[in-house]
């Protein structure tokens, strides 16, 4: 399950786990067209929950999706200013499983030190990704396993640099912005 789905890393993280194999990739997120246009990019195995910021309705909803309860959650919310979301990928969970931290958010995340002792969940902080992970990204690539066809890049001559940062803060999350010499 990918938590803040809707992002461009977010959509990103939907599109490998289905290259790398997922048999089914939960997309999450309170954007529902966005989540449409990530299941779209990301072909049958893909299915998407609107997040509604009720934790307990949400991780409802996720279990539900999940076949009840993710083996792993991904969590890529960026600036989140309150941690409903992740508490929903958390409690989303079935014993043993996996949350993997990578997002931005700008809050403590109050975590229920119980319910994660009770349910063997491990959580793993993660601050971006291995410097050797563009390689394996390369292989998914050439292997043709890593469908990129739904992303839309916007190039921009260097010279206009400026415009191309203001169009990089407000691209959607199958855009990518190229700066070409």
């Amino acid at each position: 399950m990918v938590n803040g789905a809707t992002g461009a890393y977010g959509t990103a993280a939907v599109l490998v786990a289905v290259a790398m194999g997922a048999a089914r990739v939960i997309a999450a997120g309170r954007n529902a067209s966005a989540l449409e246009a990530v299941a779209r990019a990301g072909g049958p195995r893909v299915s998407t929950v609107t997040l509604t910021g009720d934790v307990q309705r949400d991780a409802g909803a996720l279990r539900e999706a999940s076949d009840g309860g993710a083996h792993m959650a991904f969590d890529m919310v960026g600036q989140a200013r309150d941690p409903k979301s992740t508490l929903a990928a958390l409690h989303s969970l079935r014993r043993g499983g996996r949350l993997v931290l990578m997002g931005s958010m700008t809050t403590d995340l109050p975590i229920p030190y119980t319910a994660v002792m009770l349910n063997s969940w491990e959580i793993i902080g993660q601050f971006m990704y291995p410097a050797s992970a563009y390689r394996r990204l390369l292989d998914l690539l050439r292997g043709g396993l890593l469908d990129i066809s739904a992303i839309r890049p916007r190039v921009y001559p260097l010279s206009d640099l400026p415009e191309a940062m203001e169009a990089a803060a407000t691209a959607g999350n199958l855009e990518c912005i190229v700066m070409q010499p």
